[in-house]
């Protein structure tokens, strides 16, 4: 299940309280990539070098999303690869997305996070400003519905009752998925 959206929206937040209530949750890839770059003197980083970065998010992607196969329950990431593939795609214009997409499926249904400019802050590894978050926003909030995702945008409510509201919505579907298998 893909948490995505504007950068800066409370994405980590709720993930970290998904993962407090004993769900599986994978980090963002971009965060662990500047992690690992920053550590190594690395150059694969969004502002020396924004495609690399975007090329090691996507392989990073696709093994999170190889791993969380033979999970059972719900396994929640913080963005993902559609997210890496449509950047990279938007930089570069090579025709990535797609296919990427379609070999690597997330569940039809996904949370975005909007532009919540109330609690967006920069800080070491996010040093883009607000207007940059808000377009990446934009570009994903069209690119997920494109590739035939469910989008339910996520209410400017504290975290935990955001995290209520993303587990009520899938015991929701779930409901509704048995009640039409019937």
């Amino acid at each position: 299940m893909v948490i995505s959206g504007c950068s800066g929206g409370g994405k980590s937040s709720l993930l970290a309280e998904l993962k407090a209530r004993g769900h599986r949750v994978v980090e963002e890839p971009g965060r662990r990539i500047i992690a690992a770059e920053t550590a190594a003197g690395g150059t694969a980083l969004p502002w020396i070098d924004l495609a690399a970065f975007l090329r090691r998010a996507i392989a990073m992607a696709i093994a999170d999303h190889a791993a969380a196969a033979a999970n059972t329950g719900w396994t929640f990431f913080d963005r993902g690869l559609i997210d890496a593939a449509a950047a990279l795609q938007a930089l570069t214009g090579d025709e990535v997305l797609r296919p990427l997409a379609t070999a690597h499926r997330y569940h039809r249904r996904m949370f975005m996070a909007p532009p919540w400019p109330e609690i967006y802050v920069t800080d070491d590894d996010r040093r883009h400003g607000f207007d940059a978050a808000v377009a990446e926003y934009q570009r994903l909030n069209t690119t997920y519905p494109a590739l035939g995702h469910d989008v339910v945008l996520l209410p400017k409510i504290s975290t935990a009752a955001r995290a209520d509201f993303v587990l009520a919505a899938l015991a929701e579907r779930k409901g509704r998925d048995i009640a039409n298998r019937r």
